[in-house]
C-alpha cells in the first residue's frame, strides 16, 4: 500500500468515527513527531500494538481485500505483571470489502456492529486439518444461542453482535448498498503474531511504499523511547 492510501483512509475514517459518535483515546492524535518524544510510560501502547492498523493482508487490493483498525485496549499473557486480559478495537469495513476467512486458535471475542451500514458474517466450523466443516454451526448472539447451517452469511444490524470462539472460521464485509460499518470487538488478549490462521496463506500487515510523509503512525511503527528516560 502506498503511504498516501494509509494517510487518507486515517483522515476519512477518523471523521467516520466522529460521525458515529465515538471518540478515540488521546494516543489517536499523536503525530509522528510527537511519538519521538513520548518516554517509557507509553510503552503500554508500543509493546500492545495499540492504535491504527490499515491492511490489506498483502494483496495489494484494498479496497477487495483489506480491513481498516484502531486498537483501543490490549493485555499480554507472556508479559510479567500485565493484569489485562483483554482487549477492545475498533474496525472499519467497506461494503463488499472483505476480511477474510479465518479463525483464532486462543481468542474468543465480540464482534459487534456500532453503526452504519449492516455487517454480513460467513461461518464455518474447522476440521482438525484446517479445512472448512460442513457441520452446523452454533453461535451465540446477542446472548441467544443459533445453530446455523455451515456458509451461513449472518446479517447484524446496528446494535447486534455475535460471540466468536476458537477454530470458528469467519470472514465478514458491510453488505452492499448499506454503507460502511464501525465494528466493535471486545475480546480476550489479542496476538496478531501468532493466533491467526488464514485459511488461504496472506499476510496480515501491508508492506508499505512511502511516497509521502505518515500522517499517523501505525502499531508497528512506534519509535522505542528516548534513552535515559
Amino acid at each position: 500500500m502506498k503511504r498516501s492510501e494509509i494517510n487518507n483512509l486515517i483522515k476519512e475514517n477518523e471523521e467516520f468515527i466522529k460521525k458515529q459518535g465515538f471518540h478515540l483515546p488521546p494516543f489517536a492524535h499523536f503525530t509522528p513527531v510527537e511519538w519521538k518524544a513520548k518516554d517509557a510510560s507509553y510503552d503500554e501502547i508500543r509493546n500492545h500494538m495499540l492504535g491504527w492498523d490499515v491492511t490489506d493482508y498483502g494483496l495489494g487490493d484494498f479496497e477487495k481485500i483489506g480491513l481498516f483498525l484502531f486498537t483501543i485496549r490490549n493485555g499480554s499473557l507472556k508479559e510479567e505483571g500485565c493484569v489485562k486480559t483483554y482487549a477492545e478495537k475498533l474496525l472499519i469495513s467497506n461494503e463488499e470489502q472483505i476480511a477474510p476467512m479465518h479463525f483464532h486458535f486462543h481468542k474468543t471475542e465480540d464482534i459487534i456492529n456500532r453503526g452504519g451500514g449492516n455487517l454480513v458474517m460467513e461461518l464455518y466450523e474447522s476440521e482438525e486439518d484446517g479445512s472448512l466443516s460442513q457441520r452446523d454451526v452454533v453461535v451465540s448472539t446477542d446472548g441467544r444461542v443459533r445453530t446455523l447451517p455451515a456458509g451461513t452469511k449472518l446479517v447484524l444490524t446496528p446494535g447486534e453482535s455475535i460471540t466468536l470462539t476458537p477454530g470458528l472460521y469467519h470472514a465478514f464485509w458491510a453488505e452492499k448498498g448499506s454503507g460502511k460499518v464501525l465494528i466493535g470487538e471486545v475480546s480476550m488478549v489479542n496476538d496478531d503474531l501468532t493466533d491467526n490462521r488464514f485459511y488461504e496463506p496472506i499476510g496480515r500487515f501491508p508492506t508499505i511504499e512511502e511516497d509521502e510523509a505518515p500522517y499517523r503512525l501505525l502499531c508497528t511503527e512506534y519509535p522505542a523511547a528516548p534513552q535515559g528516560e
